[in-house]
């Protein structure tokens, strides 16, 4: 592990120090935890973006689902 630097405002470093001690965790591994889910989150926005971006540029036609009216069906009540 690498060992850097962080600037935080006092509100900011406050209420770091509670989740921590709520979480009974050290400031490192809660500050860690949480970089590590914002990273999980961008990753999955830029293959959302680009899902997005690969259906714009080639769409669906409609009726590419018609395909399953046969195989799929709601149960008789």
């Amino acid at each position: 592990m690498e060992i850097v630097q962080v600037v935080l405002d006092a509100t900011l470093l406050r209420e770091t120090d509670r989740a921590a001690r709520r979480l009974k965790v050290n400031r490192s591994a809660l500050v860690r935890a949480a970089l590590e889910q914002h990273l999980k989150r961008l990753r999955a926005a830029e293959r959302e973006a680009r899902d997005r971006e690969g259906y714009l540029r080639h769409p669906q036609a409609g009726d590419d689902l018609a395909a399953w009216d046969g195989v799929a069906a709601w149960p008789d009540a």
